[in-house]
């Protein structure tokens, strides 16, 4: 196979060093002969940069790390872009997870009012990256998002026209759980795992052929609703193993209670972040730290590492992606991107078939992927009028009231990171 250059936008993030081996791992598999990772902070891309190309080293791999500030060189000539960006950093993401709180709604960085936040200020960020691919890449590069709201950027990067897929690990992290639980190899392991991101059920987990989720439901129903934080009366009603965002949905009340009694999620990965970067600047340091596993995004190196190995090789295995929908979930329309098992070959990701939802989750899909739709335009067109539909159509507001007070809180505390916001909501 022919060499390639992978670009990783968000280089310094302290993921980076589980997504370099994972490359590293794959080699010959993967033929990555430029890593690049690209990030505007250069102080912690230095950081970060050094204890990849030490990890990269010791795992044999031989081809070229490059560290750089600057997004054209990063860009030009690559082959797979690899999106992991976090616009306003922690900071942002606090008051994701805080300023809902002040209007009765739960706080989280990818779902409810946060997410939506999140979603304005990234998508016009991951859009102009996207535009900029698709003039200095190489011909047929292939814009890989992993940066959340993962539904929402991947929605405006496809109806922009991007050839683009989106990742998340919450699909492969269940797989490699249900395999370690059964003693399987993770092959072994296939679920029928269909909704959105970050909205998804299990209607079956198939090991070794056989459909383990009705013993799971009925005989370690307990231990699966303690993993996900959820209730057995729940599981057993819905016949379904629901992904742990949907306790978002679910159980609001519960959630909210949680999340005004204890410190925010960005306060804990900020003290984690903190500590990892002394680590990672350590110059014995060569193996990951295990703190490193409480930063969040298991199995994301593997995930991103498969992808862009099967998009490269076109080898036609199944991976969890989110694509266009195509007809895969009735009621859904075509290019509504949604999160489901797909075929990948060099062409792209290919939806299988589905069974017909069931109404019980057929209604929240079809909410959700309404709020979706909307907070994507809302964050292309900078348009308030948009934004305050996309708000009242999320099923995590609870009223016209709430969303009209709640936007203009968020806009103001994001203004920073939104910048034309104020000229085109004029024109809405």
């Amino acid at each position: 196979m022919s060499p390639i250059k992978v670009c990783v936008v968000g280089g310094a993030s302290t993921y980076t060093p589980e997504l370099v081996e994972g490359f590293a791992r794959r080699w010959p598999e993967l033929p990555v002969e430029q890593l690049v990772l690209y990030d505007i902070d250069e102080e912690r891309l230095r950081i970060v940069g050094g204890f990849s190309r030490r990890i990269m080293q010791d795992m044999g791999w031989p081809g070229r790390l490059t560290l750089t500030t600057d997004r054209l060189e990063a860009l030009t000539g690559a082959d797979f872009v690899v999106c992991q960006l976090r616009v306003g950093g922690q900071a942002a993401r606090r008051v994701d997870e805080t300023l809902p709180h002040e209007f009765g709604c739960i706080g989280q960085e990818t779902t409810g009012p946060g997410g939506f936040a999140k979603a304005l200020r990234t998508v016009p960020v991951v859009l102009d990256l996207a535009e900029q691919l698709d003039r200095v890449g190489a011909p047929g590069a292939w814009f890989v998002n992993f940066t959340n709201p993962v539904g929402i950027v991947t929605q405006a990067l496809l109806d922009q026209g991007h050839r683009a897929v989106g990742l998340c690990n919450v699909a492969i992290g269940l797989q490699r759980w249900i395999a370690a639980r059964f003693d399987v190899s993770p092959d072994a392991v296939r679920l029928d795992h269909v909704g959105l991101n970050h909205l998804t059920w299990e209607r079956g987990i198939h090991v070794d052929g056989r459909d383990r989720l009705p013993e799971m439901l009925d005989v370690e129903a307990e231990y699966w609703a303690d993993e996900l934080e959820s209730s057995v009366d729940l599981l057993q009603l819905l016949r379904m193993l629901p992904s742990y965002y949907l306790r978002y949905y679910y159980q609001p009340d519960e959630v909210l209670e949680e999340q005004l009694r204890s410190p925010s999620r960005a306060e804990q990965v900020s003290e984690i972040e903190t500590q990892l970067l002394t680590m990672y600047a350590d110059p014995a340091l060569r193996r990951k730290p295990e703190l490193l596993a409480q930063r969040g995004g298991a199995f994301y190196s593997e995930a991103a590492a498969q992808l862009i190995a099967s998009l490269h090789a076109g080898t036609g295995d199944v991976q969890v992606v989110d694509i266009a929908n195509n007809g895969t979930i009735p009621g859904l329309a075509a290019d509504d991107i949604v999160e489901v098992p797909a075929r990948i070959d060099r062409d792209g990701a290919h939806p299988l078939p589905q069974a017909p939802v069931p109404p019980q989750i057929a209604g929240l899909i079809g909410a959700v992927k309404a709020y979706e739709r909307l907070a994507a335009d809302a964050a292309v067109s900078r348009s308030e009028t948009l934004a305050l539909e996309a708000l009242l159509a999320n099923p995590l507001v609870p009223s016209w009231g709430v969303a009209s007070r709640l936007l203009p809180a968020l806009l103001a505390a994001n203004a920073a990171h939104l910048p034309g916001w104020g000229r085109a909501a004029a024109g809405a």
